[in-house]
């Protein structure tokens, strides 16, 4: 008796008239879909509590295109819904996260019509812009905000869709070569058991030819991944060229100092677990779909996790090159901005952070510091101060000044784009630190090998030949761009290159176990 008298009454709320206030839009009364809407927590209060008001706005939107009629009533087209759900592990996605109702395909079943809309735009949404909050987990700061305008990015995606599922999704999904790359191999990967290594004790510093118990595990942890063709055999657990060089190439795939020790950053990175690997493939699509977002064909891309800087025109990279960007406690921050200008030779002005942390402990050791570092004690005006008239243990509001020339930081030019962290890219000095891996030592900035051909791909050539002629008079400079670059600085941690080959960049800042751990589950 409740069962007909429930079905009566969702009946009946599904066929009641409408009456619109003055400040609601006018629905057609008879729509059985907009019926639905307006009775959804009477008619469908499992849904309802599942459906917050831009899911609601959007799916009134996406029912509208359709002149709210039924979708999911014509033949077959459930049946391509779901293959297409189950086609998401590939991307990193769980299938699982978008079930169907079991009468999805039911002509008149109004609940389950609505949540089987509802998965589908879910479902595109998180293929094209990622399913995690991006603002939450890694914030990106913008330069221009421009209001996003997702509702009607996904109605062209999700209405025509309709027609050919398997190119809406295809659409759906980021077309840049990082995405479609780590996807293939991904894709690959998944389908396969999980490779099995043991961790390798910790050590003092192996030197190639050196003799070490851990080598015939280190052996057999390199060829359990193929960088050996097969496990060495040693009688003297000698750690031989062969070896050393399987090393080479893991250190080299995975952003380390590729010379053949194996010290702590590289047994961290020998150590991470099969699972976790795989785990980090799925980490770093989500981060792909983020940054299909805000990738503009010609830019610069900088991946803080591996200290790369590409150079893209027409979407494609045409120039990559080493940087150091900021250590734990002082991260480089996520941000897109546009390069406006140059400062050519020069000075530098001590940040406050910099200053308060790092100089002021020197000076109060010894005072020749300053002198030593040819730093000039400034008021907050610019205005220069006797270094031996100041109180070091309170001495207010000043600042430090290093003029231009070889041993300023910034080195001959400093790449300038607006941002409220006070980073920019910059030249540097200290090129020993370019071998290095990870290369985590600024306070924040982003230091660039080979500086002056970055600033040929951002110039024309009579701009070159301007740079070089303010470059020569050893003068600080600003030189504007004629036309400002967009500048990306981002994080990833895993991608395949063009042989399909995975590289890895350490996880310096500590990021990728909370965006698994958000992820759940497996695809």
């Amino acid at each position: 008796m409740f069962k007909k008298t429930a079905c009566y009454l969702s009946l009946c709320l599904l066929a009641a008239p409408l009456v619109a206030t003055a400040d609601e839009p006018i629905v057609d009364p008879t729509s059985p879909v907009q019926s639905a809407f307006t009775q959804l927590s009477l008619a469908c209060p499992a849904l309802a509590v599942q459906m917050d008001g831009p899911t609601r706005s959007l799916l009134q939107a996406f029912y509208q295109q359709h002149n709210d009629l039924e979708i999911w009533s014509a033949d077959g087209r459930v049946a391509a819904l779901q293959a297409q759900l189950q086609q998401l592990a590939d991307d990193g996605l769980d299938p699982a996260s978008y079930p169907l109702p079991a009468d999805a395909a039911t002509p008149g079943a109004w609940c389950a019509e609505l949540d089987t809309s509802r998965q589908y735009l879910k479902a595109l949404q998180d293929l094209h812009y990622g399913r995690l909050s991006q603002a939450r987990f890694e914030p990106l700061w913008h330069a221009s905000q421009a209001p996003a305008e997702r509702e009607a990015e996904l109605l062209a995606l999700a209405a025509p869709g309709l027609a050919d599922l398997a190119s809406a999704f295809q659409q759906a999904r980021p077309g840049i070569e990082l995405y479609q790359r780590l996807r293939q191999l991904y894709a690959e990967q998944r389908q396969q058991p999980l490779p099995q290594w043991q961790p390798l004790a910790s050590g003092p510093l192996l030197r190639p030819d050196m003799q070490d118990a851990r080598v015939p595990a280190l052996a057999q942890r390199l060829f359990s991944e193929g960088y050996l063709s097969s496990p060495l055999a040693t009688d003297d657990n000698a750690y031989g060229p062969e070896l050393v060089n399987a090393v080479k190439s893991f250190q080299l795939n995975h952003s380390l100092q590729a010379d053949g020790v194996v010290g702590q950053g590289t047994l961290n990175e020998l150590n991470i677990s099969p699972a976790v690997r795989r785990g980090q493939l799925r980490v770093n699509l989500e981060r792909f779909r983020w940054l299909a977002q805000d990738l503009e064909p010609t830019s610069l891309l900088v991946n803080v996790a591996a200290a790369q800087l590409s150079v893209y025109q027409d979407g494609v990279p045409v120039w990559q090159t080493r940087t150091q960007v900021g250590r734990a406690e002082r991260q480089t921050p996520l941000l897109k901005s546009r390069v406006t200008r140059l400062t050519l030779n020069p000075t530098w002005t001590v940040p406050p952070t910099i200053l308060r942390e790092d100089k002021l402990p020197q000076i109060r050791r010894d005072q020749t510091f300053l002198s030593r570092q040819n730093l000039q004690v400034l008021d907050s005006e610019g205005h220069p101060l006797a270094a031996d008239q100041i109180d070091w243990d309170n001495p207010g509001n000043i600042l430090l000044r290093q003029d231009a020339g070889p041993r300023n930081p910034l080195g001959k030019m400093a790449v300038r784009f607006p941002n409220p962290f006070s980073v920019y890219l910059h030249d540097t000095p200290s090129q020993a630190l370019f071998s290095k891996g990870p290369r985590a030592f600024s306070s924040g900035c982003v230091r660039v090998e080979q500086v002056m051909q970055l600033r040929d791909w951002l110039l024309s050539p009579a701009e070159r030949a301007r740079t070089d002629e303010l470059l020569a008079t050893g003068l600080t400079h600003e030189f504007r761009l004629a036309k400002p670059v967009p500048i990306l600085l981002t994080y990833w941690t895993a991608q395949a290159d063009s042989y399909g080959q995975l590289l890895y960049a350490p996880d310096i800042y500590g990021r990728d176990a909370a965006l698994l751990a958000a992820l759940g589950g497996k695809p």
